[in-house]
């Protein structure tokens, strides 16, 4: 995906206990999100249903 979309995304990663995740109520340890909001992680994990969402959502 970020060769697809690389001028158009900026990817993070980040552990749940850093100061930037901090605001958001994590249930696990595995949370993807787009925009602040948080992407099902059958979309996120998935190559095909995550190239259509960031094509439908950039």
């Amino acid at each position: 995906m970020k060769d697809k979309y690389d001028s158009n995304l900026e990817i993070k990663i980040l552990t749940t206990d850093s100061e930037e995740a901090k605001s958001y109520n994590f249930r696990s340890s595995t949370n993807v999100l787009f925009n602040d909001e948080l992407i099902p992680l059958d979309i996120a994990t998935d190559r095909e249903k995550l190239d259509l969402f960031l094509s439908e959502n950039l």
